[in-house]
């Protein structure tokens, strides 16, 4: 894991978080992020941890428009303070994400964004993130991939890349504000389909650190997730 860029000791400037949940959960077959897990719902665990991260100063849940009274009630039935707002998202995720931006305290040199059914995020991995970003602009959680993986065309392999520069990119992708405003405003001009918000400043020739993430940092996107969803809610629970 010698890519990876350890955090830095130093305290760096505050951070807001933009938490995206306002996917149409099409492969879930229901809405996953009010969906508990462990008796918690998603979205609340995911929350929790931003709650928690000393240097997260403000969160910003963007979610569809017939869920933002029920994610807002579960904000303050569960004590989540940094909350600051809860917004209605937009047709695709990187319309989502860059409204979220948009409400972000403008105090705010650092802006993280966090995918709502990722909800084993811990605060170590937002602090790596948030530390990393602080430094070099952009950084985002990641772990090395264990499957070999095959580059293939209508079904045929055309080459195997070589495993050891493969990496699996999670969220929180922190950066610094202006540029990710920036970067998912010239996206959404250009029309550009994206998957992350890290390809959004890639598009400006910005370099993206890694730093250490989470096996257990998963993306909640089908029924067999959830299952695996509530081992890992076990485990945790257990002291």
């Amino acid at each position: 894991m010698g890519l990876f860029r350890r955090r830095k000791k130093e305290a760096g400037p505050s951070c807001s978080a933009v938490v995206v949940a306002a996917g149409s959960s099409t492969r879930m077959g229901f809405d996953k992020v009010l969906a508990e897990v462990g008796g918690v719902p998603v979205l609340v665990r995911a929350l929790t941890a931003f709650q928690e991260a000393p240097s997260i100063s403000e969160v910003v849940v963007v979610t569809r428009t017939e869920l933002v009274p029920d994610a807002a009630r579960l904000c303050q039935d569960y004590g989540l303070s940094k909350v600051s707002k809860v917004i209605r998202g937009g047709d695709t995720r990187t319309q989502s994400a860059r409204l979220g931006t948009l409400e972000c305290s403008p105090k705010a040199k650092l802006i993280a964004i966090h995918d709502g059914a990722r909800p084993f995020v811990t605060v170590r991995v937002i602090e790596d993130a948030v530390a990393q970003a602080a430094a070099g602009g952009a950084a985002a959680p990641a772990v090395p991939v264990k499957d070999t993986v095959k580059i293939a065309r209508d079904g045929l392999v055309e080459r195997t890349p070589d495993r050891s520069e493969l990496y699996a990119v999670q969220t929180p992708q922190v950066f610094d504000g202006d540029l990710i405003r920036a970067a998912l405003q010239k996206a959404l001009d250009d029309g550009a389909e994206l998957t992350d918000d890290c390809a959004a400043v890639e598009r400006l020739g910005m370099k993206v650190a890694l730093t250490p993430g989470d096996e257990r940092n998963i993306k909640l996107t089908t029924p067999t997730d959830l299952l695996i969803g509530e081992i890992l809610a076990e485990e945790a629970a257990v002291p």
